[in-house]
């Protein structure tokens, strides 16, 4: 099973940008389609963007445009570029691995393995 570790969260003012970072390790990402979601207290996990094994992407309405996600196979990393970010993109981070051709559903249960989290905070 492969194994993600996200990194790169922080506080930012509304209109700046962020890079949040997922290194994985135990088994080759190019394995795998990747995602990240976010989560804020008392809601439930949420969609962000996924990119395939093929490296075609997918991004909810909310963040297309302004995010990218992108993934580097020889680094082992996948990546969440984050720009005119708002303060309701404020919420935990979460980098997920995918073997599922229903990855790009947005559904937390199509994917198999996740990260810890960070935690991206944008002020107003």
């Amino acid at each position: 099973q492969v194994q993600l570790v996200e990194s790169g969260g922080g506080l930012v003012q509304a209109g700046g940008s962020l890079r949040v970072s997922c290194v994985a390790s135990r088994v080759p990402l190019r394995n795998y389609h990747m995602g990240w979601f976010r989560q804020t207290p008392g809601r439930e996990r949420e969609f962000v963007a996924a990119n395939s094994r093929s490296q075609s992407t997918v991004y909810s309405e909310s963040v297309k445009g302004r995010f990218t996600i992108s993934r580097d196979n020889a680094k082992n990393t996948v990546y969440l570029q984050m720009d005119s970010l708002k303060p309701e993109d404020t919420a935990v981070y979460y980098c997920a691995a995918s073997t599922n051709v229903a990855y790009g559903s947005g559904l937390p249960s199509m994917y198999v393995s996740w990260g810890q989290g960070t935690q991206v905070t944008v002020s107003s």
